[in-house]
């Protein structure tokens, strides 16, 4: 059966990039790099003076200035005459550390109180707090990462499945920057030729084949379409696949949800409408996170209450990627044993719910245990007993063979990132009027601003070939806890 499934403060700095709004001088910082609690943690300093500052508080058989670079070091953090804690210290020098800069990494004994004397004495021995998400930057800004690679060490850090943590490693790795990369070359070789027959105006010249130019850029449009169409399994796999329980009222759709929880999360009783808003818990299946709601039974009432949580569970549904619909075993019974489901769920739900395309439904049959001998199954519906577990092991693999994750753990490319999405979007509207200017017999000055455009909007994803705006890395980089 399945089972369920770093902070600190800062001084301001007083050399503030404004084109950036965050911190992007080489003064050296500190931080937790580990959340409180543990028996380790781990304290990162980076900066142009990280070392001599924690030479002036670490002890050992030679100063840390003399020591090679991608070194460990034993030795005390003191304080004066008094020793704080025996520590290893590992050493990076620039440019080959994940900011770039000179970076010292401290592991000491994680209790709260040597923790912040720690991060004390190097406040006192010149470092300041980093912000938020500063390590990062100045790892982007040092050329050592694209945006995003940044964004997705911060999913990383979020990924509770095994498929958010494969998401996010490819993504960080570049292999996601380095097919933009190839795409934007092929756009600016493009470009180079359409500009290139400017010079050339007077003698009528073409050096980019009209025929070949609308190859080309058909195949990268078909390469964006592919990243965009990606997005809804990403973004699935990094916020949880959402799964709908939903059925008549009694039908057992609470006491399914408590048995893949195996918890009693959701109240079960015999009384029809005890559920009255939608319950989320997530459940890890087979490496996949799904967020399953238990919704309220639909059924006509005059019960204010009720009629909100239907409505909420209308919403739901419209919202699901799958749709679990529990019908009851002696209903499918009487109706003479092998029914005909087709259509079910849109007569149960009435005008308030319209399938979706992308929305896989699965039909489960519940309180088999009380169906009669030979009782059959209509033809694709799972059969199980909430109440007793029996035929939930096969709901659930059902459930996890809807998503498909062969692609994204062999290291294919799958966005997960509504800011990517929208970047891909604008550049597949800014092709799309290049092709119809293509069509049109358009000059070639004009064409290439509109492949321009989409060079643009493709750069906007890495930052690489374009100035990102202040408000994107804000909002990119403000998540991010201090220590990363």
């Amino acid at each position: 059966m399945p089972t369920s499934s770093v902070s600190g403060s800062g001084c301001a700095s007083k050399d503030v990039n404004p084109t950036i709004g965050m911190v992007a001088d080489h003064d050296t910082i500190v931080a937790p790099a580990t959340a409180q609690g543990g028996a380790l943690a781990v304290i990162r300093v980076s900066g142009s003076d990280a070392i001599g500052v924690c030479d002036r508080i670490f002890r050992s058989r030679a100063p840390l200035a003399g020591t090679p670079a991608n070194t460990l070091r034993y030795g005390r953090i003191v304080d004066g005459e008094r020793v704080i804690d025996d520590v290893v210290v590992a050493l990076f020098r620039a440019p080959h550390s994940y900011t770039g800069e000179d970076s010292v990494e401290i592991s000491c004994h994680g209790s709260s109180y040597i923790v912040g004397e720690i991060l004390r004495l190097l406040l006192a021995a010149g470092a300041r707090m980093a912000q938020p998400g500063e390590f990062t930057i100045r790892a982007y800004l040092a050329g050592k990462i694209d945006l995003a690679q940044a964004e997705a060490v911060a999913d990383l850090i979020a990924s509770s499945s095994r498929a958010a943590h494969a998401l996010a490693t490819t993504q960080m790795r570049g292999g996601y920057s380095e097919e933009l990369e190839a795409l934007r070359d092929k756009l600016l070789h493009l470009t180079s030729l359409l500009e290139l027959e400017l010079d050339f105006s007077e003698e009528d010249v073409e050096f980019a084949d009209r025929e070949e130019l609308r190859d080309t850029m058909q195949r990268i449009g078909e390469e964006i379409e592919r990243l965009r169409g990606s997005f809804a399994l990403g973004n699935a796999i990094k916020e949880g696949i959402a799964v709908a329980i939903v059925g008549a009222p009694n039908v057992g759709k609470s006491t399914l949800l408590n048995r893949l929880l195996n918890e009693e999360r959701a109240m079960v009783s015999e009384i029809a409408g005890t559920t009255r808003d939608v319950i989320e818990e997530t459940v890890d299946l087979g490496g996949v996170r799904f967020r399953f709601l238990d919704t309220a039974g639909i059924r006509a009432t005059d019960d204010r209450l009720e009629r909100m949580g239907i409505e909420r569970t209308l919403e739901s549904l419209r919202k699901a990627r799958i749709i679990l619909h529990l019908v009851d075993a002696e209903r499918v019974a009487e109706a003479g044993g092998c029914p005909d489901l087709s259509g079910t769920l849109r007569k149960e739900f009435g005008k308030g719910y319209t399938p979706d395309a992308g929305q896989r439904i699965l039909t489960v049959i519940n309180k088999t245990d009380k169906t009669p001998a030979g009782f059959c199954l209509p033809e694709g519906a799972i059969g199980i007993s909430a109440k007793h577990g029996e035929g939930v092991e096969e709901l659930c693999r059902a459930l996890r063979a809807s998503v498909d994750t062969d692609a994204l753990y062999h290291g294919d490319v799958i966005i997960s990132n509504s800011r990517h999405y929208e970047a891909l979007t604008g550049a597949r509207e800014a092709l799309h009027r290049a092709l119809e200017g293509l069509n049109e017999g358009l000059p070639g000055d004009l064409l290439s601003e509109d492949i321009r455009e989409v060079i643009r909007h493709l750069g906007s994803i890495t930052g690489r070939g374009v100035i990102a705006p202040d408000e994107v890395l804000q909002n990119i980089f403000s998540k991010f806890c201090i220590g990363k």
